[in-house]
């Protein structure tokens, strides 16, 4: 697959993600814990017919060793990592947090959704290693 075919796979896959957090984000409305999104969205993502891994493990490796263990919240097909927030106000922190999340895992494009305010936020988060 050429670097224009992966792209246009990408986008096809994020478009995907994010039309199912907005039916997530208009069935639930906002206010419940995180968990209860993530389980939703996975829920709806595979009803799409999507590959999920829920609290996939990230493993930090410096000069060799590992120096940190993580879980981002979804990995969807194998390419795209979706961290959630439900939160009032995102920050660079959960930004950096998703950013940093791609750096460890070599995976291009991240999802940072915030259902933490009655209109669903999305960033998509780009890694350009």
């Amino acid at each position: 697959m050429d670097a224009d075919e992966r792209r246009w796979e990408l986008n096809q896959i994020t478009e995907m993600i994010i039309g199912c957090a907005f039916k997530v984000s208009n069935a639930l409305g906002c206010g419940f814990l995180e968990k209860v999104y993530e389980n939703a969205l996975a829920h709806e993502l595979r009803k799409a017919g999507l590959k999920v891994v829920q609290q996939y493990p990230i493993k930090v490796y410096y000069d060799g060793i590992i120096v940190g263990n993580y879980e981002a919240d979804l990995l969807v097909e194998g390419c795209v990592i979706v961290e959630l927030k439900a939160i009032k106000t995102m920050t660079q922190r959960e930004e950096a947090q998703c950013l940093n999340y791609l750096k460890a895992t070599k995976l291009n494009i991240g999802l940072l959704i915030n259902f933490g305010n009655p209109k669903v936020e999305i960033k998509r988060i780009a890694n350009k290693y």
